[in-house]
């Protein structure tokens, strides 16, 4: 087993006595005062997560966004140059690689956030297809991410002097002035909590005192650090995909929910003949939202029975949520067996039937 990564701030982490787990082959932060009361924090005030183990990739030269089009999924003729984009790189079975975000900078640039442990995958993907004009660039180490969400994340980045009046996916670059002078960064309005935030990206050799810029002024608005355990339960909450779990090689965007990132008018991306054909024909399963109607939190890979006893599909994802006080799971469910919002479903529990409600996500209000 390969040795875990450490992000730019592991110093950081282990100051604030964060607890961590291994993550994407990385060393991750996943909770400090507690995942509910972070949870909580996010919802109410501001979080602010560490998610430089995120990917990063520039796709550069003459056509470089016309190439990206031609890849990856959603249609980045849709966007200007200054705003993001949810889109996902599939196989030519229609099952997804990585989610990602793209960046288009320009005509010649895009920026890739895919996620750690798939970015080897897709720039090998895109050089693979890439004319000789075109140049993917493996920049992983050369960006942190912070994520800054919550209702009061806008008082934070004001303070700072940072962008904070943008559209939803809109970026800008600017610069955070610190005592050490000033740092270039990146900012993107984003909102993968469901709640109003940004996602802040300055060079790695700078990640630290941005971070501690950050924490302060999150910390004067009532919010408090936040690990990979409050960032599963807010994205559950929203049910958005996490990649290894409501997305994969074996689970398609049509399958997923996600039919909203193809761009099905384009000529060309990776998987499209796939998924258009299994756009027509309908899926065989789809993905649901289960809220538990009894006591029992549900889990990852748990079995989905209808009304008869017979399994009809697997949580993908299953969690405690802290804002309906609830289990609530992501579960993908067999088309054939008939089953629709408002039916009433069992998840087995470690051998106990858990009574659900099937609903469509989110099961609370978003507040991008």
């Amino acid at each position: 087993m390969s040795e875990l990564l450490d992000g730019p701030i592991a110093d950081r982490h282990v100051a604030l006595e964060a607890s961590f787990a291994a993550f994407g082959g990385w060393n991750m932060p996943v909770s400090y005062a507690g995942t509910v009361a972070e949870h909580t924090a996010v919802r109410e005030a501001a979080g602010i997560f560490d998610v430089s183990h995120l990917g990063k990739a520039l796709v550069s030269g003459p056509g470089a966004a016309d190439f990206v089009n031609s890849t990856l999924t959603n249609d980045l003729g849709k966007i200007a140059p200054g705003k993001a984009q949810y889109t996902l790189c599939c196989n030519e079975a229609g099952g997804v690689i990585d989610d990602l975000i793209a960046y288009l900078v320009g005509d010649d640039e895009v920026f890739l956030v895919p996620n750690a442990a798939n970015t080897a995958t897709v720039v090998a993907a895109l050089r693979a297809a890439a004319p000789e004009t075109i140049t993917i660039t493996d920049q992983h180490r050369d960006y942190a991410v912070f994520a800054v969400q919550g209702p009061r994340a806008p008082e934070v980045l004001d303070a700072l002097g940072l962008p904070s009046d943008m559209e939803y996916m809109a970026f800008a670059d600017a610069e955070l002035i610190l005592s050490e002078g000033a740092a270039p960064v990146r900012v993107c309005r984003t909102g993968y909590t469901g709640e109003r935030g940004f996602e802040i990206l300055p060079r790695w050799a700078d990640a630290g005192p941005v971070f501690d810029a950050l924490l302060a002024q999150v910390t004067a608005v009532g919010g408090q650090p936040a690990g990979l355990g409050a960032r599963d339960t807010l994205r559950t909450e929203m049910g958005y995909a996490l990649h290894g779990h409501e997305l994969s090689t074996e689970i398609t965007p049509v399958q997923a929910r996600v039919g909203w990132a193809v761009g099905w008018d384009k000529p060309a991306f990776f998987g499209r003949d796939a998924l258009l054909v299994e756009k027509s024909a309908g899926p065989v399963r789809r993905l649901y939202g289960l809220r538990a109607t009894g006591r029992g939190i549900p889990r990852e890979g748990c079995a989905v029975t209808g009304a008869d006893g017979q399994q009809i599909g697997t949580c993908t994802s299953g969690t405690f949520s802290p804002t309906l006080k609830q289990g609530i799971a992501l579960a993908l469910l067999d088309t054939a067996s008939g089953v629709k919002k408002g039916d009433e479903v069992a998840i087995d529990v470690r051998g106990r039937a858990l009574a659900c409600e099937v609903v469509i996500p989110p099961f609370v209000e978003s507040h991008v």
